[in-house]
């Protein structure tokens, strides 16, 4: 084995081997929510391209910083999945698909749902915040962003690329997303770039919290039954079967 193949396999073999055995176990069943999530997003851009369409979607999942804040965030949930009619939405749906995909396997439903949220309502609430402390604070914003829409599922694809990167151990994966939106703001100064860098210090945050609860449970509370899968590598209904054979082998001498 190379040593690129072995820094590979240390960056990404845990992720690798939870995907894939979500994936063999339960099939389009381990990311029905992300399939629903793209169908939604691309429903959502078809729908605002005609001129009816554009209005209804702004109306219901379009996030300014001008708009009242209980209205926006009544916005923020749909907010998730309208992309921007401007860019590319097979792009948004490509990271959709795959970041969404990865986290509903590996963080389960509710959690990645959760994630996202937050990600989405960190940029939203940012933008209000920058705002209010103006162009001239390192973290304010001028007061014309105030009527740009946020940032739609971006934010939220990047704070799960994170999240799920620091929980599977793939640390430079992790900190290369934080220095690409680094990047983008430096070179691009734009709303978007500041909700994302929002987003992901608003998951830090998030993610340090829950290592810190995890850390002062009890030892009892932190010992989750473990299903017969795990620790072989392979789907429960495999790695049972796997040591029957075995029992079963052992009978037969």
């Amino acid at each position: 084995m190379t040593t690129a193949a072995r820094w590979a396999r240390a960056e990404w073999g845990r992720l690798y081997d939870t995907v894939r055995a979500g994936l063999a176990e339960r099939r389009a069943g381990a990311v029905a929510v992300t399939l629903c999530a793209v169908c939604l997003t691309g429903v959502l851009h078809v729908v605002q391209q005609w001129p009816w369409g554009m209005r209804g979607v702004r109306d219901l999942g379009a996030v300014r910083a001008e708009d009242p804040l209980w209205l926006a965030l009544l916005r923020t949930p749909l907010s998730l999945f309208v992309p921007a009619p401007d860019l590319p939405v097979w792009g948004a749906l490509v990271q959709v698909l795959l970041v969404f995909g990865i986290a509903e396997i590996c963080l389960g439903r509710w959690r990645t749902l959760a994630v996202a949220y937050a990600a989405t309502l960190a940029g939203t609430l940012y933008a209000r915040v920058g705002i209010a402390l103006g162009p001239g604070h390192p973290l304010g914003l001028p007061a014309s962003d105030a009527r740009v829409v946020d940032t739609g599922p971006s934010a939220a694809v990047v704070g799960l690329a994170v999240v799920v990167a620091l929980r599977y151990g793939a640390r430079v994966t992790a900190g290369a997303v934080a220095l690409a939106m680094v990047a983008e703001v430096l070179v691009k100064e734009n709303l978007a770039g500041r909700e994302h860098l929002a987003a992901i210090a608003a998951v830090l945050v998030l993610y340090a919290l829950c290592g810190a609860r995890r850390r002062h449970a009890p030892c009892g509370a932190r010992q989750r039954p473990r299903s017969s899968g795990a620790g072989s590598g392979l789907p429960p209904s495999q790695s049972s079967s796997a040591r029957r054979g075995r029992a079963q082998r052992r009978s037969w001498r």
